[in-house]
């Protein structure tokens, strides 16, 4: 039979909703903290597409390895790149691996080797398209392609799902460490590659108190572009945990002259922002510290690496707690470990 999807192919999306669906007729599956991924093989031929449809072979090699040896021949498959670190999925570690040099990536996949977890089977070991076909249908193919594929493939594992409310908000409550979420999706939707339709995500929100050390200006003003946020640990050491830029244009010729008032080194006496990373630019690695005074509670979706994942949201300015009461442990216990539900 001749091939029938070819990268690039556009992956399925989730819309964000605020509550996992109620009613019948959802499949819910943990959302993965890790790099999107289809893997295409074709007899010897491995392909990893990303998300925004870009080639992921020559990053992890170990993947492509694992994935040659599958008894099948021919498949696509959706699913999710990780990489487990002490029991917890790594995000730096998957940045490392976008590396130009090969040497380095070969070095980073021997020392913490991949995991894709697959949660879609686009094409079947018959070479048949199932994009056409519902939900329900591709999961029983996709059980039966793993029970016959994966039984011995430690680095390819198939997600868990299901259709049981309670266990969905089992797995909601884990969110925040390995978890970013739950995805759910209709049972009766076929894969609408590219779309946001019949498929939803939910995070799990939260929100910490954090202690400013220190801000960045914007490119090429004078005005601030964001807050550098700051937790104490036990030793009162003051550690770099993230940023906020969500606040009004209008406020940061405020915000500036508060800031600068406050300018005072050292800001950070733990980790400090703009540490060695292949993201970092020159503008990154340049911050202004001040004397860590203010308190702001901020909203996050994600803690992992020792810092939230995303730029978090203001909620309101602290006035009535101490910098010292801004600790780690509001955020520590999000780190939980999930690779057991593999």
């Amino acid at each position: 039979m001749s091939v029938v999807l070819t990268p690039p192919l556009p992956p399925m999306e989730a819309k964000s909703v605020e509550e996992i669906p109620t009613v019948d007729g959802w499949q819910c599956e943990p959302k993965w903290d890790g790099f999107r991924c289809l893997a295409f093989r074709r007899g010897k031929e491995i392909y990893l597409q990303s998300k925004s449809g870009q080639p992921l072979a020559r990053y992890f090699p170990d993947i492509v390895v694992a994935l040659s040896r599958l008894p099948a021949k021919k498949f696509v498959l959706d699913g999710e790149l990780v990489i487990d670190v002490d029991g917890r999925f790594s995000f730096d570690e998957l940045q490392l691996r976008l590396h130009p040099a090969a040497s380095r990536v070969q070095k980073l996949a021997a020392a913490h080797p991949a995991t894709f977890i697959v949660f879609d089977l686009l094409e079947s070991d018959a070479g048949k398209s199932l994009l056409k076909v519902p939900l329900r249908e591709r999961r029983m193919a996709l059980e039966k392609f793993a029970s016959k594929n994966l039984k011995s493939a430690a680095a390819i594992r198939l997600s868990p799902a299901t259709t049981s409310l309670a266990q969905a908000k089992k797995w909601f409550d884990k969110a925040g460490g390995n978890l970013d979420g739950i995805i759910a999706k209709r049972l009766d939707a076929v894969y609408a590659s590219g779309e946001r339709t019949a498929v939803v995500k939910v995070k799990n929100i939260r929100t910490a108190d954090c202690v400013v050390g220190g801000f960045r200006y914007a490119s090429g003003s004078k005005l601030i572009g964001s807050l550098l946020l700051g937790l104490y640990d036990d030793t009162g050491l003051l550690h770099h945990v993230g940023f906020t830029s969500a606040f009004k244009t209008t406020d940061k010729r405020a915000l500036t002259k508060k800031f600068e008032a406050l300018r005072k080194p050292p800001g950070f006496t733990g980790n400090a922002p703009g540490g060695p990373s292949r993201w970092s630019t020159e503008r990154s690695g340049k911050w202004e510290p001040v004397d860590p005074k203010v308190v702001v509670e901020v909203t996050y979706d994600h803690f992992t690496g020792d810092r939230f994942r995303h730029g978090t949201r203001i909620v309101r300015w602290r006035k009535d707690k101490a910098p010292r009461q801004c600790t780690l442990d509001q955020v520590a216990h999000r780190e939980g470990r999930a690779i057991a539900l593999l």
